[in-house]
């Protein structure tokens, strides 16, 4: 199957296996819209959409980077609409936003299990 100018939004995209996982679509000629919240980088975690977006137009894709909080049903709706508006449509859905939290189920403390399921499961769901 060929890439070649299909447009895949990619949460979670600035760094990490979302990044990854970009690049690699961008080597085969995709479309990437990064829907990420990074727009500052954090020096402990690094990355942001503009630099996943340069490094996406250098592997050879297209990129639009957008600012989308995925637990906010607005910033979803606009990434779509942004997403259909440079690109003209929508092929490819990676779900790669998400949360975790290392500690032991006892000690999770309920706003840290808030934050899990509303990126998790709320936000994949609406993003889907």
């Amino acid at each position: 199957m060929s890439f070649q100018n299909k447009t895949a939004i990619i949460t979670g995209a600035s760094r990490g296996i979302g990044k990854a996982i970009a690049l690699r679509l961008a080597k085969e000629g995709a479309n990437i819209v990064i829907a990420a919240k990074s727009v500052e980088e954090n020096p402990k975690l690094g990355g942001t959409i503009f630099s996943a977006a340069a490094e996406i137009e250098a592997a050879g894709g297209k990129a639009l980077p957008i600012q989308c909080d995925i637990r906010e049903e607005a910033q979803i709706q606009n990434t779509i609409d942004k997403a259909v508006e440079r690109f003209g449509g929508i092929d490819i859905l990676i779900n790669n936003a998400s949360a975790i939290s290392l500690s032991p189920t006892e000690q999770t403390e309920a706003k840290r299990f808030d934050l899990m399921h509303d990126i998790n499961v709320r936000g994949t769901f609406f993003m889907s």
